[in-house]
């Protein structure tokens, strides 16, 4: 069984960076060494606020793209745990 996250960063440079991967360890890694993504590596990888998994690629991408669409209020939320009113 393949596990599938969906995750939340915080770059450096204060914006929050939203995705998706199969091995959240490979993928930090990843994105400390600046090959993750050219977003982090444009503002520079801060620290890992947020993961959740889930049991289907499709599953995840849909919660990853659920909360690519909201403010930063509704990520910090999530984040800090009061996801009250918001998604799902």
């Amino acid at each position: 069984m393949q596990n599938h996250f969906v995750y939340i960063l915080e770059t450096a440079k204060g914006p929050y960076y939203i995705g998706y991967t199969t091995d959240i360890e490979k993928r930090m890694r990843a994105h400390r060494s600046g090959k993750g993504s050219k977003f982090v590596r444009a503002f520079k990888f801060g620290q890992l606020l947020y993961q959740e998994r889930h049991l289907t690629k499709s599953g995840a991408l849909k919660r990853e793209a659920e909360i690519k669409k909201w403010d930063r209020s509704q990520k910090e939320t999530l984040i800090f745990g009061k996801e009250e009113g918001y998604g799902r």
